[in-house]
C-alpha cells in the first residue's frame, strides 16, 4: 500500500538551509560594500589630516605612514569584521547584539596602540579618529544585515 501522503515526510521542506545561505550571501554583499566605502573613507580622512599639517610619523620606524597603508589595514580588519559577523549569524541566537557588542570592544582596543606608539598628539589624535571612521561605516552595516527579518 503506497500513500502519496508519505512523500510529504521523506522529502520534508528544504527552506532552513536555502534561507541561511541566502543571509550570508546578502551579509558578505554588504560587508565588501562597507569595506570599500570604509577604506575610502578612512584613506580620504587621511589624506585631510595630512593636509592639515598631520605628519602620521610613528617614532619607532621613523617613516610616516602612506596614505595607501590606511586603506589596507582598514580594509584587512574590515573583511576580518565581516568574518566576525558570518560566524555569529551562523552560530548565535542573537547576531546582532553580539556582534555590536563584539566590535564596539574591539574598536576600543585598537585604540591602545595609538596611545602606546609616542607619536606626537596631532598624529595620536588624528589616528584614534580615523579609527572610528571605518567603525561607524561597518558595524551599522553589518548589524543591520544581521537582525532577522520582520514582516
Amino acid at each position: 500500500m503506497n500513500n502519496m501522503d508519505d512523500l510529504g515526510v521523506v522529502a520534508g521542506p528544504v527552506a532552513g538551509p536555502t534561507r541561511r545561505t541566502h543571509r550570508l550571501g546578502r551579509l558578505a554583499g554588504t560587508g565588501l560594500l562597507a569595506t570599500l566605502a570604509a577604506m575610502t573613507a578612512t584613506t580620504l580622512g587621511a589624506a585631510l589630516a595630512r593636509a592639515a599639517g598631520v605628519d602620521f610619523e610613528v617614532p619607532e620606524g621613523g617613516d610616516s605612514i602612506p596614505l595607501p597603508g590606511f586603506a589596507v589595514v582598514t580594509g584587512f580588519f574590515s573583511v576580518l569584521g565581516i568574518v566576525i559577523a558570518a560566524a555569529l549569524l551562523r552560530w548565535s541566537a542573537r547576531p546582532a547584539e553580539r556582534f555590536v557588542w563584539t566590535a564596539v570592544s574591539l574598536t576600543a582596543l585598537s585604540w591602545v596602540p595609538p596611545l602606546l606608539c609616542g607619536a606626537d598628539t596631532a598624529t595620536v589624535t588624528a589616528l584614534l579618529g580615523l579609527h572610528l571612521v571605518p567603525a561607524a561605516v561597518m558595524i551599522p552595516a553589518l548589524a543591520r544585515r544581521l537582525r532577522p527579518r520582520t514582516g
